[in-house]
């Protein structure tokens, strides 16, 4: 444990000292102050690592001592099964699948009730009650979060991987510290993920912004505002979740963080949810914020012994939660599933794309006359992930699966499987389909389904361009792909 503990806060503080961006400056500005804001930036930043690793290895053992442990084995187990498994899909299941891919077999799409029956024995998870409405990029969805939190009377809380430090950030925290004035305003957000997003900055930064050196004490400061930094086990593990809940009432699920790029620059999917199951969200919503305090497991523990509280309205149709967590990849196992059950088609956006045991289901699903669909975007943002997305473009053609790109950065998570929809937070890679927290939200109910499919997938398609041929790949992204395969 010595060696993982030197060489994972090693990596934080390169991460910090190589990769953070320098506070934007005017022409009118003087290079010392500019030089000066930089430093500073870097130092916060420093100093907010080393908190981290205190905390997620002298802290998080001992008033989380249930969560840390079971964060460590999960992670262990996993990555051993993982490695195993991808040995043997690269070297005996994939090499398998050839000859000749077969036509598109035009065949009746999967029972959905059957496949829902099936799913609560896979997951263990049951549906519950609600309505999902998607609001696709930033101005839909920003547009309608910040109209709640204005019209919130009671509670707003909310739960993301990243609250950015950037212009619309900020205006963001000032809305909700001006109705913390009048209401409950709770934000929690992941510690390693919001240090790395806030040391860099979106291109379409305006150059007169000057980032707070940390959005916690900016949020808490002169406010009634209660912030707290979600803590990650082992430095390793994140809650990559997304949930904004108002008033116990309405809830916003998703992929999108608070920030600059979520709001104008890429393309995104949040779902607006009511019903019944906005009970559950809020639950774990609840549980999240008791484990993030002071007494961790036992305030976790507690929360979860006072049960789910029924607040939501009482109408909707099937939605069913699922999570990844320790021991438990609902979402993985649900997604697969759902790949080995398809018999029409399935459509998949994602900008990370890296799992082999995925992308193993998907090459036999084509072979068995599945109409085969993936959508990743042309310009992502993680140097490592687009090198190992072209290995993965290349897999993808071999075994005949249709690969679009998307012009610019999408960043939906979202997917189709014979008119059963799953979408939320996870991406298609280590971290979120079994290692981080993450939530996603899946139905099969026709209206919703049909919403999906004409709001993002046919507009999607429509402008992305069909890549028919193998791109180049060099040894640099084969590397990548197995860094990718092995950390993320």
């Amino acid at each position: 444990m010595g060696f993982f503990r030197k060489t994972t806060i090693i990596a934080v503080f390169v991460a910090l000292a190589t990769g953070c961006a320098t506070a934007p400056g005017s022409p009118d500005n003087d290079v010392a102050e500019v030089r000066s804001e930089t430093m500073a930036r870097r130092a916060a930043g420093v100093s907010q690592a080393t908190w981290i690793y205190g905390r997620a290895f002298y802290e998080n053992p001992v008033n989380r001592p249930v969560s840390s442990a079971a964060a460590l084995g999960s992670y262990a187990l996993k990555s051993a099964a993982g490695l195993l498994r991808r040995i043997v899909i690269g070297t005996a299941q994939m090499p398998a699948l050839d000859g000749e891919v077969q036509e598109i077999s035009l065949a009746a799409p999967m029972d959905l009730e059957e496949f829902e029956r099936t799913l609560d024995k896979v997951t263990d998870t049951r549906r519950d009650i609600g309505r999902i409405q998607f609001l696709v990029d930033g101005d839909e969805y920003f547009g309608r979060l910040m109209e709640t939190i204005e019209s919130a009377e009671k509670k707003i809380d909310i739960r993301t991987f990243i609250f950015d430090n950037d212009d619309f950030a900020v205006a963001v925290a000032d809305k909700l510290k001006t109705r913390a004035e009048n209401v409950q305003v709770r934000v929690m957000v992941d510690s390693v993920g919001n240090l790395l997003a806030t040391q860099t900055d979106p291109n379409s930064l305006p150059e007169d912004h000057r980032p707070p050196l940390s959005m916690h004490t900016y949020m808490e400061q002169a406010s009634n505002v209660k912030v707290r930094k979600i803590a990650n086990p082992w430095v390793i593990i994140s809650d990559h979740t997304k949930t904004t809940i108002i008033d116990e009432r309405i809830a916003f699920v998703g992929g999108m963080n608070i920030g600059r790029e979520y709001r104008y620059d890429w393309h995104d999917l949040m779902m607006e949810v009511t019903g019944p199951v906005v009970d559950q969200l809020q639950f774990e919503s609840d549980k999240a914020w008791a484990r993030g305090g002071l007494l961790g497991d036992a305030a976790n523990a507690f929360r979860f012994l006072r049960g789910k509280k029924k607040r939501a309205d009482r109408d909707g149709y099937p939605v069913r939660i699922l999570q990844t967590r320790s021991f438990d990849s609902d979402i993985y196992k649900a997604q697969i599933a759902a790949i080995q059950n398809a018999r029409r088609h399935i459509i998949i956006e994602n900008a990370y794309f890296s799992d082999d045991r995925t992308i193993y289901e998907l090459a036999k699903a084509r072979r068995r006359g599945v109409d085969v669909r993936v959508i990743i975007p042309s310009a992502g943002n993680h140097g490592a992930l687009n090198a190992s997305n072209k290995v993965t473009i290349n897999k993808l053609i071999e075994h005949g699966i249709r690969v679009y790109e998307f012009p610019g950065m999408s960043h939906v998570k979202a997917a189709i499987y014979d008119g059963w929809i799953c979408v939320g937070s996870a991406n298609f890679d280590k971290l979120s389909l079994k290692v981080n927290k993450e939530l996603n939200l899946a139905t099969s109910d026709p209206e919703t389904v049909a919403a999906l499919l004409d709001q993002v997938f046919i507009p999607d398609l429509t402008i992305s361009r069909e890549i028919t041929e193998p791109v180049a790949v060099d040894l640099v992204a084969y590397l990548s792909e197995i860094a990718v395969d092995e950390l993320l």
